[in-house]
């Protein structure tokens, strides 16, 4: 099937009387006939028995993200950082570490840098534009693991993905890549190279801010038995001795996952909220490529405005990055820009009280048109020098084009520019 046809079909076929969408199954629990099948679980877990390790619902919408990228298996998470923070525990342990792209999103970030640094884990940030040179110095005998952002947030710079798995793959250790702006919609990491991808659901995926949630999708390609992961080839005295590669093969990594750390951390997302997600997969299609015809439209209307320092947006054909889009994302670079407003902080504050049909939240990625001022809100802590140091100017606004009528948001830009 095409994606657009998989959006509606992949995860769930029901049979003869069964209804028509995917239910929800609202219970933690499923019963047995016998104590030997329950113990049968723990041995081949190919049933549902606890819904802190799978549901039927949440089921049906991991098999679909799976199909989508293309991988053998997906598990989903209670957020996007869940995601993230799983795809690395199921690889490293306290003494290792992992090297990560520094353009990646912020509370991405503070969870590589600071919290896993508490638990022992290292996270080496290198320059995405590094040569292979530059990047094998970062290079460790217990690096683990490789990670970028397919488009990052919200520097909206483009990974590329294919440079990476060939450096990862070079040092025997998977690609993980955060695929949330683009969605399966326009890239698929898979066909790159990357070994495992990651999504924060609550975006692109959702669409309608209605559910928090993550997901982790396995491409089954990355060969765990190459000598530098003995987690996955000798016993898990954790869960009764299982040899994850030898019982479950190309589903070792999600299943080692799900049998051992969601187990553990329990962070599983409810029945109601996948079958409110699988309600956005099903129009992903439709809606990422309005998305991105919208926010062509706006970053240029953006680039002829006068009040405008700058335009940061992959899709313009005048795009730093315009290579990288060609070959990883032909379709569109996603909805989101970023622009810098002459004046500063209070000018771009001013703008923003101005707007009228742009919804001023701490969300991106939705139907509606979402905006943010970082420096008055995510790092409202910062000076303007300490700004400009991270990276961020003070007059520097997110803009999630949504899917309004795209004169409609051109003209609600333009109204509020006209206050400053």
């Amino acid at each position: 099937m095409k994606i657009e046809t998989q959006c509606l079909h992949e995860g769930y076929t029901p049979k003869n009387g069964e209804p028509r969408v995917v239910p929800i199954v609202q219970s933690t629990t499923y019963c047995f006939d016998s104590t030997e099948h329950i113990a049968a679980l723990f041995d081949m877990p190919t049933e549902f028995m606890y819904s802190r390790f799978a549901n039927p619902t949440v089921d049906a919408v991991e098999k679909k993200i799976a199909a989508l990228e293309g991988g053998v298996g997906a598990l989903a998470t209670s957020s996007g950082q869940a995601a993230s923070l799983l795809s690395i525990l199921n690889i490293c342990k306290a003494g290792d570490s992992f090297i990560s792209a520094s353009t990646i999103y912020g509370g991405t970030v503070n969870l590589f840098a600071v919290t896993l640094k508490r638990f022992g884990i290292e996270c080496i940030f290198v320059n995405p534009d590094a040569c292979e040179e530059e990047l094998q110095k970062a290079f460790k005998p217990n690096t683990k693991a490789v990670f970028g952002e397919t488009i990052a947030n919200p520097a909206l710079t483009v990974f590329d993905i294919e440079k990476f798995a060939k450096f990862a793959h070079k040092n025997k250790v998977p690609l993980i890549v955060d695929n949330t702006f683009a969605t399966p919609i326009l890239c698929r990491p898979f066909e790159w190279g990357a070994d495992i991808v990651v999504h924060s659901t609550t975006k692109y995926m959702d669409g309608h801010a209605l559910q928090v949630g993550g997901v982790i999708v396995d491409s089954g390609n990355f060969d765990w038995t190459n000598g530098d992961f003995p987690e996955f080839t000798t016993p898990d005295d954790s869960y009764h001795g299982v040899v994850y590669t030898k019982e479950f093969g190309k589903l070792a990594y999600i299943i080692k996952a799900r049998m051992q750390l969601m187990r553990d951390l329990g962070c599983y997302p409810a029945a109601h909220s996948a079958f409110l997600l699988n309600l956005g997969l099903e129009t992903l299609p439709l809606r990422m490529k309005q998305y991105c015809d919208n926010a062509t439209q706006v970053a240029q209307f953006l680039c002829t405005s006068d009040k405008i320092e700058s335009v940061k947006y992959p899709g313009l054909k005048d795009s730093p990055q315009k290579e990288l889009v060609a070959k990883y994302l032909p379709d569109g670079t996603s909805g989101v820009i970023s622009f810098v407003i002459k004046g500063g902080r209070e000018t771009a504050v001013k703008f923003m009280d101005g707007l009228k049909l742009a919804s001023k939240v701490v969300h991106v990625a939705d139907i509606r048109t979402c905006v943010l001022h970082p420096a008055s809100a995510t790092h409202r802590q910062l000076t303007d020098e300490q700004l400009i140091a991270c990276g961020i100017n003070a007059g520097l606004i997110r803009f999630s084009v949504g899917l309004e009528n795209v004169n409609d948001i051109i003209a609600d830009i333009k109204q509020a520019l006209e206050q400053i």
